[in-house]
């Protein structure tokens, strides 16, 4: 199996974040030498994975000239930004060519508060159209494939992320999930991705919307960076009620009672993928933490039928937005089969929300309950291994996409509805040599709990890496 990375001995080498941002700090290497190194290997990788959804490179080496060392904490270290947010001058495309997309005079809210700790944009990442799907697969912008064997997928939808962050062009990238969408391309890339508590960090839209699904965050190679750039966000912004993350820089102390999950509201996972998660449970039952087996947890077995309804509403609403805001140059024929495959099932459904939005609503008070006897669950972050590309490929019909994308992600999409943290992290391997995540999940505002916790397997399980192969 060949890998695509530009691991080598330049001004990033093999370093994370933080260890190139105490480089920086400390002289060893300057930030435009980083950034320079970081678009040479941005170039080296994309024609073979198409991570990259519009590049920025002469406006970043301007801005790391300009803020030199004194930045913020991550001054100088490289990064992109997911093409579904607002950066100065750039278009945002949201994976499709459906419409002629503006270039706003200024950066988003969320791409102001994700810069301000020193981060270095060099461009935007590809996605699905409009993130609903759990891989990058259009049919005329082609593929985001994935650096650990280019005929699989990267997932999705932080999928140009993923694919740049582990193929060693930046070593943190921004995501976000309303799904899995930080969570499914960390498992297929061997990447860490953490979907923090709903409101942990500001959205640009906060709609009136029944049930918020999405937060903002970052897919990095390493616990500690992820854990980094939780704690200069809150710096900058601290949601009023959730507790505070704070600096987690070790592993906890406490011994914690953890539940394993291998099966959904409607299936089991694969069994090669069950022996997986056994096996991270019982590297847990060694570093003395208590495991029970939970056969399934106390939520409706109407939880995922309810989710891809409302799923398909969302779906149905960003289509109508976009219609409106881009009316001239807007092609609904453009649309890929999903979107508008989600949209008509909305519309053909309208009777069946209401209802739908209660029961997910609900969910929340029972895992609440449930987190009064565990303090993590275990689970698998996707039910089978990473799919090869083309399972189904985009031009499949809509309902054939969905019946896949939600039997593969039959796990992830809880915490969107519950609103609670949860973190994949790369601490397994199927049989074909790709890697797959393990999932950890918390109660509401204990992404603190899982950091420590994500330190400490990382520590007795070094996270593989691509550059070993």
């Amino acid at each position: 199996m060949t890998h695509v990375h530009a691991f080598t001995d330049d001004a990033l080498g093999e370093l994370d974040a933080v260890a190139l941002a105490e480089a920086v700090k400390a002289g060893r290497v300057t930030g435009s030498e980083v950034v320079d190194a970081a678009i040479a290997r941005t170039e080296s990788v994309n024609p073979a994975l198409g991570g990259l959804a519009c590049q920025a490179f002469d406006q970043a080496r301007a801005k790391v000239s300009e803020r030199g060392r004194d930045g913020g904490f991550f001054a100088g270290v490289p990064t992109f930004i997911k093409d579904c947010v607002g950066v100065a001058g750039l278009p945002t495309k949201s994976g499709s060519d459906a419409w002629v997309p503006h270039r706003p005079a200024a950066d988003s809210k969320c791409t102001r508060l994700y810069l301000a700790s020193g981060l270095i944009s060099l461009g935007k990442t590809q996605m699905p159209e409009l993130g609903l799907a759990g891989t990058a697969e259009h049919p005329r912008l082609g593929a985001v494939r994935n650096p650990w064997h280019t005929e699989y997928t990267a997932g999705g939808s932080s999928s140009g992320s993923a694919a740049l962050v582990a193929a060693g062009a930046v070593p943190i990238a921004h995501g976000n999930d309303g799904g899995g969408s930080v969570r499914l391309p960390a498992s297929c890339t061997g990447l860490v991705g953490l979907k923090p508590s709903r409101g942990r960090l500001p959205l640009d839209d906060r709609a009136r919307i029944p049930v918020h699904l999405l937060v903002n965050g970052v897919l990095t190679r390493s616990v500690r960076d992820t854990a980094a750039f939780y704690r200069e966000i809150e710096r900058d912004w601290r949601h009023p009620t959730l507790p505070p993350i704070g600096d987690v820089k070790h592993p906890g102390r406490q011994r914690l009672r953890i539940g394993v999950v291998t099966r959904s509201d409607k299936r089991e996972c694969s069994p090669e993928v069950r022996e997986l998660t056994m096996k991270t449970a019982s590297l847990l039952e060694q570093l003395g933490h208590r495991v029970d087996h939970v056969e399934k947890l106390p939520i409706p077995s109407t939880v995922t039928d309810d989710f891809v309804l409302y799923w398909a509403l969302l779906a149905r609403w960003q289509v109508k937005g976009i219609q409106r805001a881009f009316g001239d140059t807007f092609d609904r024929n453009r649309l890929t089969n999903l979107t508008r495959g989600l949209d008509h099932y909305a519309r053909h459904n309208l009777h069946r929300l209401p209802a739908a939005i209660l029961r997910l609503r609900a969910v929340r008070r029972r895992t609440a309950r449930f987190f009064e006897g565990y303090d993590v669950v275990l689970s698998p972050t996707t039910a089978d291994a990473t799919p090869r590309l083309g399972c189904p490929g985009p031009t499949a019909d809509a309902a054939h996409i969905i019946d896949r994308g939600i039997s593969w992600n039959a796990f992830a999409p809880l915490a969107n509805i519950t609103g609670e943290p949860a973190i994949s992290l790369p601490l397994a391997e199927t049989a074909n040599g790709m890697p797959i995540g393990m999932m950890l999940s918390a109660d509401l505002g204990r992404e603190a709990l899982l950091l420590e916790l994500a330190l400490e397997l990382e520590e007795a399980r070094p996270f593989t890496r691509i550059a070993d192969g």
